[in-house]
């Protein structure tokens, strides 16, 4: 016989899905038109605005259910990983802004030198593909599948350190495309970081097991 909780938490659960379906988009957008030159700057900015308000609402709703029913044990677990999980695809979202904004200020990498271009097109691709990851883990609580994205944010890091590297020894002078760049990796390997800590809070929401996967 289902509880009275149970309606609540389904509800929730599919807010925080299309919270992340909503995340996806907005990296994708934005990370679409740095590397190939395009403005996306007001799509991108209603995505993380509408991240942030259901966020909120999120957690305004995960509090209203502790509150009304005083869970524990797995509810009250399930309920404190979901407010993690709102606020990482929040931040998918303003990392998602941060790029738009970057593009719009100092171009993107079509500006850039071709091993650029071609270094933040595959980072971008590797990112992009651990928040789809942390994304489907959390639609069918697939602990494996969360686990999966510890070897692909230590890639992700190795990328980003990698860039660095080779635009120290190779990049030109600092210019608009190598500050704008470096914004980027940057901003790219901090939503690895948070697509990684959705897929830990996939493995806690299912076993209880807290993991560290970074």
């Amino acid at each position: 016989m289902s509880r009275l909780i149970d309606v609540g938490l389904e509800q929730l659960a599919q807010t925080i899905v299309r919270m992340g379906e909503l995340a996806h988009k907005a990296v994708a957008v934005s990370l679409h038109g740095y590397i190939e030159g395009a403005s996306t700057l007001q799509e991108v900015r209603d995505l993380s605005g509408t991240l942030e308000v259901i966020a909120n609402e999120a957690e305004d709703r995960i509090f209203e259910l502790i509150a009304r029913y005083q869970p524990v044990a797995t509810d009250l677990r399930i309920l404190k990983s979901y407010l993690k999980i709102a606020y990482d695809f929040a931040r998918h979202g303003r990392y998602a802004l941060d790029v738009s904004q970057i593009y719009e200020r100092l171009d993107g990498a079509q500006e850039c030198e071709k091993w650029i271009n071609e270094s933040i097109t595959q980072m971008s691709d590797k990112v992009l593909s651990m928040v789809r990851t942390s994304l489907d883990s959390l639609k069918s609580h697939n602990t494996e599948l969360a686990k999966t994205l510890a070897e692909t944010e230590k890639q992700v890091d190795q990328m980003y350190f990698k860039y660095l590297d080779k635009l120290t020894e190779k990049g030109p002078a600092t210019n608009r495309c190598t500050v704008s760049s470096v914004l980027v990796v940057r901003y790219l390997e901090r939503i690895a970081d948070h697509a990684t800590y959705t897929g830990e809070s996939v493995v806690y929401i299912a076993t209880g097991e807290k993991v560290v996967l970074r």
